[in-house]
């Protein structure tokens, strides 16, 4: 896989933008129609289309961030990790509570009065979720008044933030090992890592065929790191960072892992056999992972120029479930499903185009900030590098640039 893996000699910009597309699609039919999210039939009840797309987002996750730890000193890598997600999502916070909640709200109650000194207002809405944990879901009601309360959980404006705290979470894990020299010179540790979270996660999975996951388990035993981060449950923190070790692993031993189409075949009919007939939290996953890798690979070229310099996938993501939300509050649904699916992913593309070039790739020119920058001379003997190929380290604007500082999403 290192030979075929290898910058942006890859689609996985176009995959990255099809699972959150695809996390769109899923609640399309929750958010506009109170029905049940795609493939949730098909799977018996184990999963659905959106929780499949996070998964996968997790599983190029761990690929992306893993190669990033293993080039970058743990400060540096962690300042990249804030860049790629933090701008975008305090801007995203920022749009929804003082752009999108009063429009809903004057919709609701024909003005602003009481919307700005509400007791769950927009100032308080960005004090409580700024830390990527969404701890409060609501402003000032517009979606409590709504008919529509999101998943079936509380009411909520943007649930999809929900899996950027895990995410962080396995964000310091890649920054633990890189300080351990675990990523580059203990690769084992990493296979440990992941089969360790592998042998957890598919016990309960293995005592019934389909089970549905770690959305059953409760928050009894939840846990915070930092309060303003709100409660990590134990059950899905292990599923997500059992994913994204999968990338993990995938990255850390690519020179073993072979591009095969035969495997690439198996891993597609394994992955949708699991989901039909049982046990995809037991070989499911993994076999995803495979699945993704070979795509990324396989696809045809004109493919690999999607996402390769513009990444709308994490936009898509954090503004999706706003968008959809927006849409059914303005009662939108009543034009049918495919007209509400179509402004749904129109909008949410939009918006995401608009958060990339003004405020996710600015942020993301700040990344070598505070680095010192030396010019070497190169002795006469030395061969150039091979076209595309950065000539230092850290020259990744040629070769991982956007992808390499992804972060996920997902969500």
């Amino acid at each position: 896989m290192a030979d075929c893996f290898q910058g942006r000699n890859n689609s996985l910009g176009f995959i990255r933008l099809i699972l959150a597309s695809a996390v769109v699609v899923s609640h399309a039919s929750v958010l506009g129609f109170g029905e049940k999210e795609f493939g949730h039939g098909f799977s018996h009840g184990q999963t659905d289309l959106g929780k499949i797309s996070v998964y996968g987002f997790f599983v190029l996750s761990g690929i992306l961030v893993t190669r990033s730890g293993k080039r970058l000193p743990p400060g540096r890598f962690l300042w990249h990790r804030a860049l790629r997600l933090l701008p975008g999502l305090w801007v995203c916070l920022a749009v929804t509570a003082f752009v999108v909640a009063p429009l809903l709200y004057w919709t609701q109650h024909s003005g602003l009065g009481g919307f700005w000194d509400h007791s769950r207002g927009p100032f308080d809405y960005l004090g409580s979720n700024w830390a990527v944990a969404p701890l409060q879901n609501d402003v000032a009601g517009v979606i409590a008044h709504s008919r529509n309360d999101g998943l079936g959980h509380s009411p909520s404006i943007d649930a999809a933030l929900w899996s950027l705290r895990y995410e962080v979470f396995c964000y310091f894990g890649v920054a633990l090992l890189a300080v351990t020299g675990a990523l580059t010179r203990a690769r084992p540790v990493v296979l440990l890592v992941a089969v360790v979270l592998g042998c957890y996660a598919i016990a309960p999975a293995l005592q019934e065929r389909f089970w549905a996951g770690p959305a059953d388990s409760s928050y009894a035993l939840s846990f915070e790191i930092f309060p303003v981060m709100g409660k990590f449950d134990p059950d899905v923190l292990i599923y997500l960072a059992f994913a994204f070790a999968v990338g993990a692993v995938v990255e850390s031993y690519r020179r073993h892992i072979p591009v095969s189409d035969p495997l690439g075949v198996l891993a597609l009919l394994v992955f949708l056999g699991t989901v039909f007939f049982g046990y995809f939290f037991v070989v499911g996953i993994p076999a995803f992972a495979y699945l993704l890798l070979w795509l990324a690979i396989r696809l045809p070229g004109r493919f690999r120029r999607v996402g390769a310099r513009n990444d709308l996938s994490y936009g898509v993501y954090i503004y999706g479930f706003v968008v959809q939300q927006t849409l059914t509050a303005l009662d939108f649904a009543r034009w049918g499903f495919w007209s509400y699916l179509v402004m749904s992913l129109a909008g949410s593309l939009a918006v995401a185009a608009a958060s990339w070039h003004l405020v996710e790739k600015p942020a993301m020119r700040l990344k070598d900030l505070g680095r010192a920058h030396t010019v070497r001379t190169a002795p006469q003997s030395a061969q150039p590098a091979p076209p595309g190929e950065p000539e230092t380290a850290f020259a990744d604007a040629g070769r991982d640039r956007t992808l390499a500082e992804s972060g996920s999403r997902t969500g």
